[in-house]
């Protein structure tokens, strides 16, 4: 440990941290070492061993020496004896507010399905969206725990690469850190598929062990020449990884078309010896044709550059090589996580395109978001946005500008001020007017044409492509139709109020108004009105609150139901549940038994609530004989939703089963929202909260789970 952590404070020396930084990493160190005595990691390693490792990965990617200091006392809270006061008064406020958000993001735990994969995603991008240097720290902390995998069992090795590759990775590809995101994707490939592993690595021209060993010579030559003409570098060589390759040929390349199965990248001191290098190495082997590009004067994004050739090396094996600067190897391997550094070499494009992928991040976790609420609808955005192809487009005045392929003029505008994006009336392209539609393209310089009396166009939720422009744009209708509600709503209530001939003011007195506030458990009278005007509650009921009339909110519904079953049937229903041919009562799902559709079903009419439907057999609704109505599933409602429900799963032992039963649910199309494990008496039971189409669904899961063997019994709540 003690060589180890000189070899933390070498790199800290390296990276320019002052003494006093390094003389607080020295001290997070001690403290770290002393919560940790004793202390064993499951592979059987002293635990102080992972925080040191997580703390020199960290400082391998030249973050700020904070970082550092957290890596090396984040597992004090849940494996030590630490508290936050303690962690802030040692270390101050910055460093605590970092180790408590990564302690919450490492307390999370991944399930096999999309769901729970998106509710990870959402929690981990919230902690990102408060710091990023949190996100570092998870992703170097997994790192380190994938190194050593070995100490886990097989089961929990699948999850956690589940999770690295689920979670993990995509992140630490968006923000470009592709150090760490390139380990990652091949320890996780050898977990998850073992069998492939063992094939593309059998594939290989060579035994990996002799082509690292032809790359040496290679390397060899390649330095003598560099050294005879007075350059200095730095060179390193690999052999591509197999989830590399293996994503090279699932997208259709054949072995002969890889070009890069070996590589060598050379890391110069000014961008004129990157060109000489080129030319060095093309007079020493043979170059392969249109193999030559040049990433230097025509940039793949505003973070990576690199001139790039083929040559035929030795036993005329082809090998990539990538020449670039220190400055342009830190931006493409670290990404984000040299954000520091770079900004403060005033390097302004790249903190710009930094800056913004933090951005993207926290517009992805709007909260002001309607559509983030449902967890499919995260997916969706997670896959088509946090996943998707970058291009970089620029202003007139040529800031760069970090956009999701496919994106239009409008997305451009938002993402340059909300204003900008409410008021856009047209664009233009390259000098040339485009239409609102027109898809960006890589490199297009944008101007915008905004007018201030303008206001966005419902139509433009189809054309935007980001999750940030989506969110504005809803926002800014939602914004108007709540004031509309709110508007509505008053003047429908001093209408009312009119025509039974009470004042406004003898209305709402300060005792009935504090009351009308408190039986509707709102905080202001326009949430009253808003209330009123978007048809939650009638004005009448609303005047009966305020001066207590006998007849209760219950009343007013019975007699609507009551009063509409004798007209003619509607046949055009919008909800889910038919009430006696009324289609705008407030129904309600009961959380108690949590009907599905096809259950046999009853309604309750409960106070200032509207209806809850109940299952006929629920033990809650057994004794009661008053306020109960018909109701009746609607199966003209052509629109597809699932409805959650809940199960018990009780297993004959104390192994850990859930794999299978999940696996269980992925096949039968069901979704697992939460569960609850219990152990009690060696046995484990798996309360299971799922959402499910309808009831035959959800008996052909039950029946696929009691089938398992070791399943003692599936109750349903």
């Amino acid at each position: 440990m003690e060589e180890l952590f000189q070899k933390l404070l070498d790199i800290s020396n390296d990276n320019g941290y002052s003494k006093e930084e390094i003389e607080k990493i020295t001290k997070a160190y001690e403290y770290a070492s002393l919560q940790h005595k004793g202390m064993k990691r499951k592979n059987g390693d002293i635990y102080i061993s992972h925080p040191l490792n997580v703390a020199l990965i960290v400082a391998d990617l030249n973050t700020d020496a904070s970082a550092v200091v957290a890596a090396l006392i984040h597992e004090v809270i849940d494996h030590g004896s630490s508290s936050y006061e303690e962690i802030e008064e040692l270390f101050g406020e910055d460093i605590k507010n970092v180790v408590v958000s990564l302690t919450k993001v490492n307390r999370l735990h991944l399930l096999e399905d999309s769901e729970a994969t998106s509710l990870h995603l959402r929690k981990v991008l919230v902690a990102l969206a408060e710091d990023v240097r949190v996100i570092i720290l998870k992703l170097a902390g997994r790192l380190h725990n994938l190194r050593t995998l070995e100490g886990l069992p097989p089961d929990l090795q699948k999850i956690k690469a589940l999770e690295t590759r689920n979670v993990l990775i995509p992140i630490a590809h968006r923000l470009g850190i592709n150090y760490i995101k390139a380990e990652m994707e091949d320890i996780t490939f050898r977990v998850l598929k073992p069998e492939i592993f063992e094939e593309i690595e059998s594939e290989l021209p060579a035994p990996r062990a002799e082509l690292n060993d032809y790359l040496k010579d290679m390397m060899s030559d390649i330095s003598e020449m560099l050294v005879d003409n007075n350059l200095k570098f730095e060179m390193k060589g690999r052999v591509k990884s197999v989830s590399s390759l293996h994503n090279k040929l699932s997208n259709g390349k054949k072995w002969k078309e890889i070009y890069d199965i070996l590589g060598i990248r050379i890391i110069c001191e000014e961008v004129s010896d990157c060109y000489l290098i080129i030319g060095l190495i093309h007079s020493l082997y043979r170059p392969i044709p249109k193999r030559f590009k040049d990433y230097i004067a025509m940039p793949k994004g505003n973070s990576y550059q690199s001139l790039h050739t083929g040559i035929l090396g030795l036993n005329g094996y082809p090998v990539e090589v990538q020449v670039r600067t220190k400055d342009m190897n830190e931006i493409a391997e670290h990404g984000v996580a040299s954000h520091w550094s770079y900004k403060e070499k005033g390097k302004k494009n790249v903190q710009n395109v930094m800056e913004q992928k933090l951005q993207m991040f926290r517009n992805i976790i709007d909260v002001n978001s309607d559509e983030i609420s449902d967890d499919e609808a995260f997916a969706d955005n997670i896959e088509s946005e946090l996943l998707s192809e970058l291009i970089y487009v620029y202003t007139p005045k040529g800031d760069v500008v970090e956009l999701p392929k496919g994106s239009s003029p409008i997305d451009f505008a938002y993402r340059i001020h909300s204003k900008v994006g409410d008021t856009t009336v047209g664009a233009v392209v390259n000098d040339q007017i485009v239409p609102l539609d027109y898809e960006l393209q890589n490199n297009d310089i944008i101007k915008i044409m905004t007018n201030s009396s303008s206001q966005p166009n419902k139509d433009w939720l189809n054309i935007v492509k980001t999750t940030a422009a989506k969110n504005k744009i809803k926002s800014f209708f939602s914004k108007r139709d709540k004031e509309e509600y709110i508007a509505r709503g008053k003047e429908l209530l001093e209408r009312e109020l009119r025509r039974q001939k009470i004042s406004y003011t003898d209305a709402f007195n300060d005792e009935r108004q504090d009351k009308l506030l408190k039986d509707l458990k709102v905080g202001s009278l326009d949430e009253v009105y808003l209330l009123i005007g978007s048809m939650r509650y009638t004005p009448i009921y609303i005047v009966n609150l305020l001066f207590e009339d006998k007849q209760n909110v219950q009343d007013i519904l019975l007699d609507k139901v009551m009063n509409s079953s004798n007209n003619v049937p509607k046949t055009n229903y919008k909800n889910d549940i038919i009430v006696s041919g009324c289609d705008d009562i407030l129904v309600n799902l009961a959380s108690c038994c949590k009907p599905v559709l096809g259950d046999e079903i009853i309604g309750y009419i409960t106070k200032g609530q509207g209806i809850t439907v109940h299952k006929k057999d629920c033990v809650n609704i057994q004794d009661i004989t008053e306020r109960l109505i018909e109701v009746k599933w609607n199966e003209n409602n052509n629109d597809v939703k699932q409805y959650i429900t809940k199960i018990s799963v009780l297993t004959n032992g104390i192994d850990n089963k859930l794999v299978d039963i999940i696996t269980k649910a992925t096949l039968r199309g069901v979704n697992v929202s939460s569960l609850n494990e219990i152990t009690r008496n060696d046995k484990i039971t798996y309360d299971l909260l799922i959402k499910v189409q309808n009831k035959n669904d959800l008996d052909l899961f039950i029946s696929d789970i009691t089938s398992l063997s070791f399943v003692e019994s599936v109750k349903r709540y």
